[in-house]
């Protein structure tokens, strides 16, 4: 059965409790392995990202879900030295037909999230990667409601100046996808 591995960086618990949403859709998918990979400074050293152990994570899962704050338009630095240090596992093309997908979150409703997932889908595609989508039209606007941001690429979850908890539909939106991953993951593998 398949393995999804999420690997993300989070600086306020957002997008950590986002990463944990997708790993629990991912196990709703029976016989679904999941392997969280969280993105921490202790791996940044001079400005450079080194954590074999993650890589090989990486490596051995069928599929992976980025997830990163949008900070500015982007996604955060801590991010960017990961997807700079996958650049060896992208010259032997590592990740090669590897399921990917994406998720983000920040304070402003648009805070230009969309530029963050065509940042981590272009990384997808330059690692050979096949993008999954959420796949879920828009429930409505409301808090509680599933895909309210609109967004067909990957999650985009927002929250206000001060709240702890992600919106419950941006929570719901991450577990779809991380059910879907794991789904398309699953029939992947069979393909094989």
């Amino acid at each position: 059965m398949p393995t999804v591995a999420v690997v993300y960086f989070s600086a306020q618990g957002h997008t950590h409790q986002l990463a944990e949403a997708v790993a629990e859709g991912a196990r709703g998918v029976a016989g679904t392995t999941v392997e969280l990979v969280r993105i921490v400074g202790a791996d940044i050293t001079e400005g450079r990202w080194k954590n074999a152990a993650a890589l090989d994570t990486l490596a051995a899962a069928d599929a992976i879900v980025f997830g990163t704050p949008t900070y500015m338009g982007g996604y955060s630095a801590q991010m960017k030295t990961f997807i700079d240090a996958a650049s060896a596992v992208w010259a032997k093309l590592g990740w090669k037909d590897k399921l990917a997908a994406g998720f983000t979150h920040s304070l402003g409703l648009s805070g230009d999230k969309l530029n963050t997932l065509q940042g981590l889908w272009v990384n997808a595609m330059q690692h050979g990667m096949v993008w999954v989508g959420l796949g879920e039209l828009v429930e409505g606007t409301a808090a509680d409601k599933v895909n309210r941001l609109s967004s067909y690429g990957g999650v985009m979850a927002q929250t206000d100046w001060g709240q702890d908890a992600v919106n419950p539909g941006d929570r719901k939106s991450a577990v779809i996808l991380g059910g879907r991953v794991a789904a398309a993951a699953a029939r992947w593998a069979k393909g094989k």
